[in-house]
């Protein structure tokens, strides 16, 4: 195997395309690369193989901090930003982006809810436990004949007395079978097809199965999960936000989903590009490297400035979202942009390595497997293309700030 590059050099002084990294982001970035290089990557093609969870790197994880990244230092956490969360997301998925997915799930769908809706007592109940570790977490919307259309979905909440009971069956749960507590969504109103709730149920409740694990193309170590209620109860207090909101709160979790998942695409991307650099360098053929052929350096080139110009746009929708600025198009931008990157680089370091490529030794055909998914989960890159155009035709004039 091929000793990577060093990623993205032109980040040695810190400076993601105009958006500066403070010290602590400098630091958290060199911590996590060594975690990721030296941890996580050794055992990725045997995981990815054998579809085993990494659950002892998922507890390394917890106790260094990197599962409650974003959580207030009050609450024991960090108290970092999304800038933070992307670094971590990106430098995981370099060496495995099923790691990337999982510690994407933790912070921006599960976490950033509570914080931003929670009441006092849920956040003082879970954010401390999601800080140090002891709590996975699950986002569970999707359903059989509800994905895009979260509004279809049929699972339903029912209030009797004190407790809410819930009935029906969610799929494509990631983390769906190790988490600790669910952040679920479901129906509590027949009245309005939009309406509602978000719930936070805790995986050991009585009533709930994990049913069917997919058996996935690629991010085979990251769990996938059918999740099944029956009559299952939880006290009233586990509403989270209002009755009735919880698109709301889904839509604005998947905002900022969407910069988690591009940045997993980002990692396999820049990761397709160095092995394939590596490659170019060292394979012969006609006397020659194969990267002194102008065919392999304009795939080298293509797929380095689609790289750059995906890094540019995921560190700008991290920066509004730090800064607090609620924006749609650019992480809608940022997420179809990196992961057709992420599936385009995937391709061409296949092209690039040959036969060896289709190989399992390579690991290059784990990246375009690993790649493909991106395209798909929190929001296809059709619906991507939807919610950009929609931003120009309604206010083209805000987009030109991007």
């Amino acid at each position: 195997m091929t000793q990577m590059t060093d990623p993205y050099p032109y980040l040695a002084e810190g400076i993601p395309f105009g958006y500066e990294l403070s010290e602590d982001h400098i630091m958290l970035r060199d911590s996590i690369r060594d975690f990721a290089r030296n941890v996580v990557a050794p055992g990725a093609m045997q995981r990815d193989i054998d579809g085993a969870f990494p659950h002892d790197i998922v507890k390394q994880l917890g106790e260094m901090g990197y599962l409650g990244i974003c959580i207030p230092e009050q609450y024991g956490g960090a108290g970092l930003d999304a800038i933070a969360s992307t670094i971590i997301v990106e430098e995981l998925s370099y060496a495995d982006a099923a790691l990337g997915v999982i510690n994407s799930v933790q912070n921006s769908l599960v976490v950033d809810p509570i914080v931003k809706y929670g009441t006092d007592e849920q956040k003082s109940q879970w954010l401390p436990k999601m800080a140090a570790g002891e709590v996975l977490n699950c986002f569970s919307l999707s359903e059989a004949g509800s994905g895009s259309d979260a509004g279809a979905m049929k699972c339903r909440a029912v209030l009797e007395g004190d407790e809410w009971v819930i009935n029906g069956t969610k799929l494509w749960v990631t983390n769906g079978a190790e988490a600790d507590l669910i952040l679920l969504y479901v129906r509590t109103e027949d009245t309005d097809k939009r309406n509602a709730s978000a719930l936070l149920v805790p995986k050991n409740t009585p009533g709930i199965t994990v049913g069917k694990h997919e058996d996935k193309l690629g991010i085979r170590s990251s769990s996938t999960t059918e999740l099944i209620f029956d009559n299952c109860r939880v006290p009233k207090s586990a509403l989270l936000g209002e009755r009735g909101r919880g698109l709301n709160i889904a839509l604005h979790s998947i905002d900022g989903g969407r910069i988690g998942i591009a940045a997993q695409a980002l990692g396999i991307a820049q990761a397709a590009l160095d092995r394939s650099i590596d490659y170019a360098r060292e394979r012969k053929q006609f006397g020659n490297a194969i990267g002194d052929y102008q065919a392999i350096q304009w795939k080298i080139a293509d797929m380095a400035t689609r790289v750059a110009a995906s890094r540019a746009l995921i560190y700008k929708g991290a920066a509004l979202k730090a800064a607090g600025k609620i924006n749609v198009y650019v992480p809608a931008m940022a997420k179809v942009f990196a992961s057709e990157t992420a599936t385009f680089c995937a391709n061409n370091a296949i092209q690039i390595f040959g036969g060896m490529g289709y190989c399992r030794e390579s690991e290059v055909e784990r990246y375009l497997r690993d790649a493909k998914i991106t395209e798909i989960y929190e929001g296809t890159s059709e619906m991507q293309r939807v919610t950009i155009a929609n931003s120009l035709i309604k206010d083209p004039e805000r987009v030109r700030d991007v």
